[in-house]
C-alpha cells in the first residue's frame, strides 16, 4: 500500500493482486455523474438506472488498455418501458442517456429489470484502435443491471467477474446536490497459456472463490461514503494479501458532439439527401447525451 491514502472522488482506483491472477477496479463518481443526470429531467427510478449504468461503464471502460480504446454499453428493449439505456467512455470521459415510455412509466413503482426491459438484451463494444473491435451480447436478465454485467462477462468473455454497486441520488427537492455512485469491480484474469485449464471452468477455482468472497463482503454503504478512501476500501478487504494499486484516470463528463463533428458527418451523405434533412436551409441535429441542438446551415456544404 501506499504511505498516504487519498480519497478519490470521480477518478478510478487501480489494483492487482497477483499470487491469485486478480484484478480490480473502483470508481466513485459524484459531480460527474451529477452532469450527466441533471442533462435531462429523469424520474426518480430512470435516474437510479442510470446512475448504475454510467458507474459501471466507467469501471469497464478503465480496464482499457490505452486513451484510443472505447466502451460501449447498450440496453435495449422492445416492449419495456425503457427501449434504449446507452453509455460509453474513452480516455476518462463518460456519458450516458435513457430513452424510456413516459405512459408505460406512469405511476409505477417497481424498478425491474424485467419491468423495465422486458425481453431487452446488453450489449458491450469494445473498440480497441488499431487491435480491432469486439461486441458481446447477452439477455437482460438478473435482479440488476450490475448482476447482467456480471453475466456478460462470464458468458461473453469467460472472465469470472464480481461487482459490487452503491449510489445515492441528490435530493434537488431540498438543493441538495451531492449524488454519488460507485463499483467495485473484480475479475480473475485468464493466463493464456496453452495446455492450461480453459477458463470456463475456472469459475470454482479456489483462488477465485476465495477472492469473491472478500469481495461480498464490500458494502454499498461503504463505497459511497466518501469519508473512506478507496484505497482504504481495498485494503479492508484484502489485507492479508499482497496487493499493487495505481491511480487510475479521472472521469469527467464528456460529450464528444461538436459542430465540427457532426459537419463532418453530413458531409457524408449526397447532397440530394443532405436536402431533405435541411428545413428552411438548416439541418438540425439534436444530441441526447448533451441535450443541444446544433444547426448546421445547407449552404455552408459544397455540392
Amino acid at each position: 500500500m501506499t504511505e498516504q491514502s487519498e480519497i478519490f472522488i470521480d477518478q478510478t482506483l487501480h489494483f492487482t493482486i497477483a499470487s491469485r491472477d486478480v484484478r480490480g477496479r473502483i470508481v466513485r463518481l459524484d459531480k460527474a455523474l451529477d452532469a450527466i443526470i441533471s442533462t435531462h429531467n429523469y424520474p426518480p427510478i430512470i435516474a437510479n438506472l442510470l446512475s448504475e449504468a454510467v458507474a459501471l461503464a466507467a469501471a469497464i471502460g478503465s480496464t482499457l488498455k490505452n486513451d484510443n480504446g472505447q466502451m460501449t454499453m447498450q440496453a435495449q428493449s422492445k416492449s419495456g418501458v425503457i427501449s434504449l439505456l446507452v453509455c460509453d467512455y474513452k480516455a476518462g470521459a463518460i456519458r450516458g442517456y435513457v430513452q424510456y415510455d413516459e405512459q408505460k412509466l406512469d405511476g409505477r413503482a417497481d424498478d425491474s429489470l424485467e419491468t423495465l426491459f422486458a425481453d431487452g438484451y446488453l450489449a458491450i463494444t469494445i473498440d480497441h484502435d488499431a487491435d480491432g473491435r469486439y461486441q458481446g451480447i447477452v439477455p437482460l436478465d438478473g435482479d440488476s443491471l450490475t448482476q447482467s454485467v456480471e453475466h456478460y462477462f462470464v458468458q461473453s468473455e469467460q472472465l469470472p467477474t464480481k461487482i459490487i454497486f452503491g449510489h445515492k441520488l441528490s435530493d434537488e427537492n431540498n438543493g441538495v446536490k451531492d449524488s454519488i455512485a460507485a463499483v467495485l469491480l473484480v475479475q480473475h484474469l485468464p493466463d493464456g497459456e496453452e495446455g492450461k485449464e480453459r477458463l470456463h471452468v475456472r469459475l470454482d477455482h479456489p483462488e477465485w472463490e476465495h477472492v469473491k468472497i472478500l469481495t461480498q463482503s464490500m458494502s454499498a454503504e461503504e463505497l459511497i461514503d466518501t469519508e473512506i478512501p478507496l484505497e482504504e476500501l481495498v485494503w479492508r478487504l484484502f489485507h492479508e494479501e499482497t496487493v499493487h494499486i495505481e491511480s487510475g484516470t479521472k472521469i469527467s463528463k464528456g460529450c464528444r458532439c461538436n459542430e465540427a463533428h457532426i459537419r463532418d458527418v453530413i458531409a457524408k451523405f449526397p447532397s440530394e439527401e443532405r436536402a431533405e434533412m435541411a428545413e428552411n436551409g438548416q439541418i438540425v441535429v439534436d444530441c441526447k447525451f448533451c441535450s443541444k441542438d446544433f444547426m448546421i446551415s445547407l449552404a455552408s456544404f459544397s455540392n
